[in-house]
């Protein structure tokens, strides 16, 4: 027999990829992400850029203001000291001003060190010393006050801006500016000298420094260079083909790498941004009915709650058509995909002509659903004008990718990591492989590697996903050892990730090597895959497996409590009263033993399910979320944080077994 093909997958232009890519506007004459404005401000002139409705006052710019305020803010940066090869601290959340800020430092030739103002204090304080930066650009006294800096750290600051508010109580050891001070500052600079100099005509050049959130040691500062951000600038075009004028909706941080360049991707299509926080989420989406919304696994599953909350206060009678409607759906979607072979879901084999005969039969039903049924829940749950959706910064779960589907929403799958840029590879509308991570970006390829000893592995076997392309980083910041184990000779970047390959290059990823456990047996399980299985459960809002070094797995898991209630009911069991303290006895032990089991059966459910993939027992836990730090500003789950926040039920859990 011939040897396997090693899993080493390279982008390689697809007709389709070529037509979507010669529909985008030309930038490979760029060398800088701040040259895209004027270029912009030529096409797109007085078509809003950017809104932000709940700023006080709300803030509306066009893209020729926006480009004028990049270039006051560019030369005010400049008039204070600012030089090429310089970095600027840029502490602050959403809104058009720090936009302003990001790229009025880089149209100053000056690469910015970022990170949210919710952060904690002692990691600001790190990526300042450590990003060396000469300046600080911060959202307010407030949070500069909460930074408490020494004089010492202070005076290596040439200057400090406020984005909002006065300079009140902020003490005089450096010049500390107003936003409109500093745009003051830059318009006379620009009366009197006419324009500002080039940035320099490098590629290669610092833009930004994005720092990992931290959880096992101290952050690592990622710089990545403008010719990593364009490369995204100029292939994201193979997943999304937006329009001029075309609403987007930006709930996700804006320093962070994801939303970083979808935004310069969108604006680079003449859309129309509005900024939204989770909180205000669910009322924007009725009143901007956006046709583009980018967001992170946990916010499609949020969404999918929803629904289900929703269904749930529906009469039995309407339930039980919705439902119907809903499994046809879906039914009707895996058939589809069948007939196109883009299908992830192991069944028993079926020819095309079989799988597509059997999607006809359901497409009656569906095609009903669609017209009557799918569009108004499109409207209540996002607005009623989404056309594409894409998910990254995680897995996401079949059964939520399936939903969106079912109701008639293309949702597309990017995955990457902030080193590298951070789109490795994206599902596009003609090859949407659910439950799958697409295929590379143009210019991008992808390797299976054994996690020990680092020899390639064939098509369809899992083990690490290396990763290597124009957007993957140079190296970590001042940290050679750590780019070390990183990055090797020949620029394959270890992403951290496991997953697998597919013939067509799709990537499906199966977790991630750090998160994988290892139980007493020697047996290893990646959780991630069991955990979307678990989630789609109607009982389970949160959870998360544990068992390293323990004989079996236990689930960590927040309840969805009105559902856990009427599953009490039904069985005759104490209904619980609010969100238990976290052991198992904080609630009837009967009706754990049954969550359990319930849970188990869904875990035996699925294909290929192995014997140890089972639960010991189940804790009921408090929320995870980015308020009380188990969450990352992407919701992620910290899952360090998690266990550490949760020892106590995890023993109880594992009492006597």
């Amino acid at each position: 027999m011939p040897a396997a093909r090693p899993a080493d997958i390279h982008w390689t232009a697809s007709a389709r990829d070529t037509e979507a890519l010669a529909r985008r506007s030309d930038w490979s004459s760029l060398t800088g992400i701040e040259q895209l404005w004027g270029r912009l401000e030529n096409l797109y002139g007085d078509q809003v850029a950017l809104e932000a409705p709940h700023a006080q006052p709300p803030v509306a710019l066009t893209y020729r203001e926006l480009h004028g305020g990049i270039e006051q803010a560019a030369a005010g940066f400049a008039a204070l000291g600012v030089r090429p090869g310089d970095v600027v601290a840029l502490f602050a959340e959403n809104g058009p001003r720090w936009l302003l800020a990001d790229q009025g430092v880089m149209r100053a030739g000056a690469a910015d060190a970022v990170r949210g103002s919710s952060a904690p204090v002692e990691e600001l304080r790190y990526i300042l010393r450590d990003s060396g930066a000469i300046a600080l650009v911060v959202e307010s006294a407030a949070l500069l006050q909460k930074l408490a800096l020494g004089s010492e750290q202070l005076g290596r600051l040439r200057f400090v801006v406020l984005l909002e508010g006065e300079r009140g109580l902020v003490a005089p050891v450096v010049p500390c500016h107003r936003w409109s001070d500093l745009l003051q500052r830059g318009e006379t600079a620009l009366k009197a000298s006419g324009s500002i100099a080039a940035a320099p005509a490098d590629p290669a050049r610092t833009a930004t420094i994005l720092y990992t959130s931290g959880t096992t040691g101290e952050p690592k500062g990622v710089p990545l260079s403008h010719a990593n951000l364009l490369h995204q600038l100029r292939t994201l075009g193979v997943a999304v083909q937006p329009s001029p004028g075309d609403r987007v909706l930006s709930v996700l941080p804006i320093w962070h790498a994801y939303e970083r360049a979808a935004e310069y991707f969108l604006f680079s299509c003449g859309c129309r941004q509005t900024y939204t926080t989770l909180k205000q989420l669910r009322g924007d989406l009725q009143t901007v009915r956006p046709q583009y919304l980018i967001s992170v696994p946990r916010l499609w599953e949020a969404l999918l709650s929803g629904f289900e909350d929703a269904l749930a206060a529906m009469p039995r009678s309407r339930q039980r058509l919705l439902r119907a409607a809903l499994a046809n759906s879906r039914r009707y979607g895996l058939r589809r995909r069948q007939a196109l072979d883009l299908t992830l879901v192991p069944e028993p084999p079926v020819t095309r002509a079989v799988a597509a005969a059997r999607a006809a039969l359901r497409w009656p039903l569906h095609g009903l659903a669609s017209a009557l049924l799918w569009p108004k829940v499109r409207r209540q749950l996002v607005g009623g004008a989404l056309r594409t959706a894409i998910s990254g910064g995680g897995a996401l779960a079949l059964h939520v990718d399936g939903f969106f589907e079912a109701i008639g929403i293309e949702l597309l799958v990017g995955y990457g990591l902030t080193e590298t840029s951070p789109v490795l590879t994206c599902r596009r509308r003609w090859t949407n492989r659910r439950g799958s991570a697409g295929q590379p970006l143009p210019e991008t390829a992808i390797r299976i590697v054994d996690p020990e000893t680092r020899q390639p592995l064939a098509i369809g076997e899992r083990g690490l996903v290396l990763a290597r392309g124009p957007q993957v980083m140079g190296g970590y910041f001042h940290k050679p050892e750590a780019t070390a184990r990183v990055l090797d000779a020949e620029g394959w970047f270890d992403t951290g990730d496991l997953g697998q390959l597919l013939a067509d290059g799709s990537l499906v990823l199966t977790g991630r090597a750090k998160d994988t456990i290892v139980l007493s047996s020697g047996e290893n399980i990646e959780p991630g895959p069991l955990e979307d299985c678990l989630v789609a459960c109607t009982l389970v809002e949160q959870v998360m497996l544990v068992g390293h070094d323990r004989k079996s797995l236990g689930a960590l898991v927040v309840p969805r409590l009105e559902a856990l209630q009427e599953y009490a009911r039904e069985l005759g069991l104490v209904v619980p009263g609010g969100v238990p303290d976290g052991s198992p006895v904080g609630a009837d032990a009967a009706l754990l033993k049954a969550f359990a089991s319930r849970l188990n059966r869904r875990l035996a459910a699925r294909p290929g399910a192995r014997g140890e993939e089972r639960l010991a027992g189940v804790a009921l836990v408090e929320p995870f979320s980015i308020d009380n730090g188990l969450l990352t500003q992407t919701l992620k789950q910290r899952r360090d944080r998690i266990a550490a926040r949760d020892a106590a039920a995890i023993e109880a859990l594992y009492a006597g077994r």
